[in-house]
């Protein structure tokens, strides 16, 4: 009896497995969204310009996603505030690599009342990337959590002048 019942059992076995791989494959969407945080700092002010947000998406390659650009204090967003820099939005499902934060050219840092250039590092005019791999789910609300650290990114130079080397992590909610 057992015997006879083995070639059934393997091939329910082979139905459900195919069935979750076919799910597994389709295509569909998940909302996204982008959020922003910093830790206390001693400046008056650090004000980074945010121009655009990239995710790479391993099917679709990299995906502009809808940004709220312009100007934010870091400074805005301690102890436990943020503010949400990519409204949520659809993106595919599948997995994300990687995570691509554009600033501008007019980033500053105040100190002491007085306003101070931070001029940005060659290597991230391009963007600042951060990896995360993270898988996307179909019909799943993710958010990422972007820490940009301006007490270890603003740094003062030997000459007195600023330079702004972002210091950023990101997590998925």
């Amino acid at each position: 009896m057992m015997k006879k019942l083995i070639p059934f059992t393997l091939l329910g076995a082979l139905v459900v497995s195919i069935i979750a791989c076919k799910d597994k494959e389709e295509s569909g969407f998940a909302t996204l969204r982008v959020r922003m945080h910093d830790q206390a700092i001693q400046y008056d002010s650090v004000n980074v310009e945010v121009l655009q947000v990239r995710v790479h998406h391993d099917g679709e390659g990299w995906i502009t996603l809808d940004t709220e650009a312009g100007m934010y204090n870091l400074l805005d967003f301690q102890n436990g505030l943020d503010t949400l820099i990519v409204p949520p939005q659809q993106i595919p499902t599948g997995h994300i690599s990687q995570f691509r934060l554009i600033l501008g050219d007019d980033n500053y840092v105040v100190v002491g009342g007085v306003a101070h250039d931070l001029a940005l590092s060659s290597q991230d005019e391009s963007g600042l990337k951060l990896n995360l791999h993270e898988e996307i789910d179909a019909d799943e609300d993710y958010t990422i959590v972007v820490d940009f650290d301006a007490s270890q990114s603003v740094l003062l130079q030997g000459n007195g002048t600023y330079r702004l080397k972002p210091v950023l992590t990101a997590t998925v909610d």
